[in-house]
């Protein structure tokens, strides 16, 4: 157990550097535009952070077991159509109350599949997350006869991801913060959090010292697929629709956000303020390529590049920390 406690525990130095990365990408986009500094343009900012903050709090959790989750874009997807279709289906009163408990049951219902296939099955988490969201894109064009689906969400949908509390801080934004502290209360308070990290930071081990490792993973899975269904009714919400491939510009972004962040993509380490700070960077990063007119291929090998950047320089501290002195 104190092993595991040690695990549990990482310093987190990444934090604040990120935060004062934020700060500087803020004055130099300022110096494009001085909407930057506006509470308006801040409140819009963070209407965008809380759909991606959520995506990434489900990716850090499955991050931090090792493992990671590619079936994000059309979780997303998949999730806010099915709740759109059954707002449309069952009726106005009916329909608009339980469409967001069909969404996060479809997202539920994948992450469970995941989960399976990676504990069970042990498919690499590469190959099988990567596979069902194939699967997924397939089954959403199959039913959809070719065509582009595009619904239109229930009214509590709408309220949820484009409705403010007066008429001020958007919704979304406090979803994310209700989110983020379940996450750092599961992380720093719970048994589950400290089998998390022990998982990630070696799995046969954490076995061995009695872990159920095969649950924990089921349900690092399950909470990743339950985020990208929320972000999914957030964005539809947003938008005013369901539609094809809504997803997609959320895979690398919510992954950058979390490796930025400080969680190691090998797992077992990891802190949630870390991720959060990342989310901020990443949308803020994002809103200065836009003002630039950066097209979206750009931006995902932007996102790519500070992926790959980050996890060098990470490891090149790891190796420093464990080298041996001469």
């Amino acid at each position: 157990m104190k092993a595991i406690q040690s695990v549990s525990s990482p310093v987190d130095t990444s934090g604040r550097t990120i935060l004062c990365a934020v700060l500087m990408l803020l004055l130099v986009a300022g110096c494009f535009n001085s909407q930057f500094f506006s509470l308006r343009y801040l409140l819009l900012q963070l209407q965008s952070a809380a759909i991606l903050g959520v995506i990434a709090a489900g990716a850090m959790l499955v991050i931090l077991t090792g493992h990671i989750d590619l079936s994000v874009p059309w979780t997303l997807t998949v999730s806010a159509v099915a709740a759109s279709a059954f707002a449309q289906s069952a009726g106005p009163d009916f329909g608009a109350a339980m469409s967001p408990l069909v969404g996060l049951a479809a997202g539920a219902a994948i992450g469970v599949v995941n989960g399976f296939g990676v504990a069970w099955l042990r498919v690499p988490s590469l190959i099988w997350t990567l596979a069902v969201n194939a699967v997924l894109l397939g089954l959403n064009a199959y039913f959809g006869g070719g065509a582009s689906i595009g619904s239109h969400p229930s009214a509590l949908v709408l309220q949820l991801g484009g409705g403010r509390l007066f008429d001020l801080v958007p919704n979304a934004a406090l979803i994310w913060i209700t989110v983020s502290i379940a996450v750092a209360f599961l992380l720093r308070r719970t048994i589950w959090g400290r089998y998390l990290h022990a998982v990630g930071a070696r799995e046969k081990a954490a076995w061995l010292s009695g872990i159920d490792t095969r649950k924990v993973l089921l349900v690092a899975f399950i909470f990743s697929g339950l985020a990208s269904a929320a972000a999914g009714l957030l964005l539809s919400g947003y938008a005013g629709q369901a539609y094809q491939r809504m997803g997609d510009p959320y895979l690398l972004p919510g992954i950058a956000a979390v490796v930025v962040g400080g969680t190691s993509i090998l797992g077992g380490k990891g802190s949630y303020s870390g991720t959060v700070a990342g989310v901020l960077l990443i949308t803020l990063m994002s809103s200065l390529l836009s003002l630039l007119h950066v097209p979206e291929a750009l931006k995902q090998i932007c996102y790519g590049a500070l992926i790959v950047g980050t996890v060098l320089v990470y490891s090149r501290k790891a190796t420093a920390s464990t080298r041996v002195p001469r």
